[in-house]
């Protein structure tokens, strides 16, 4: 599940909003009908205005469309926010020795990793070969001087809603990626863009969508999606009573 709006996974029952009519949720399906085989651009689009509408959709049959390339819309926020060159940041802070606020152009600078990956929600459905590619994560925290007692890395999103965390030991891990691009494209602002978590072998609830804080912190915060249930420990196959095969 892609946490927030696009591809969340939560189930829709977390949706807020008024309700949407017949006649929206047929053109929708028509929508996502002519998302199939499209362009990159023209997808992009189409993403926004299903992510939009599904954000107001508090029944969650919009989260039932088909968005890009297979993912899923849901909702748990109000919105899709939006930042862009002039207005991104991300902060790394916390129990650190060196806190930072990096631009887009400072992360683009930085070295890139590119993972291809299955994709797997939580609620079952799953898209393979998806591409992702930015700065590992471990890179941002190697800058940042972990300090002891630091153990765990928590998460802010600039919806002003989602959270995240992951132990010290798993952020570390080299796939692990604060991502800046998806399918080779920047990532869109209806799926978490322009920067966002991606955290390869978990379930995607862990890929925090719309990224702006990394806090290093004592012990693991639990994320929004934590508080109604879902395990911390999020590994594909190994968690959330689920048995998918694994996603790397």
């Amino acid at each position: 599940m892609d946490n927030h709006t696009a591809g969340a996974e939560p189930g829709p029952e977390e949706g807020r909003g008024t309700p949407v009519g017949r006649r929206l949720v047929l053109g929708m399906l028509g929508l996502g009908a002519a998302g199939v085989g499209v362009g990159g651009a023209v997808q992009g689009r189409l993403d926004s205005i299903l992510a939009s509408v599904s954000a107001k959709d508090p029944t969650g049959v919009t989260g039932l469309l088909p968005g890009g390339g297979g993912f899923r819309f849901y909702s748990v926020s109000d919105s899709i926010p939006h930042r862009g060159e002039s207005d991104y940041r991300l902060t790394v802070g916390g129990l650190v020795d060196r806190p930072a606020s990096y631009r887009l152009a400072d992360l683009r600078a930085l070295p890139q990793t590119r993972l291809v990956r299955d994709v797997q929600c939580v609620t079952g459905w799953r898209v393979p070969g998806t591409a992702f590619s930015g700065v590992r994560l471990s890179t941002l925290l190697d800058a940042a001087g972990v300090k002891s007692p630091g153990a765990a890395v928590h998460f802010t999103c600039f919806d002003g809603v989602y959270t995240e965390s992951l132990t010290l030991a798993q952020a570390r891990r080299s796939d692990m990626l604060v991502a800046l691009t998806m399918n080779d494209k920047p990532v869109t602002a209806a799926h978490g863009g322009p920067v966002r978590l991606y955290a390869a072998p978990m379930y995607f609830y862990k890929s925090a969508k719309w990224l702006s804080g990394i806090t290093v912190t004592e012990k693991v915060e639990r994320g929004y999606w934590e508080q109604y249930g879902y395990d911390v420990d999020g590994w594909v196959g190994k968690s959330n009573g689920r048995h998918d095969a694994p996603t790397s």
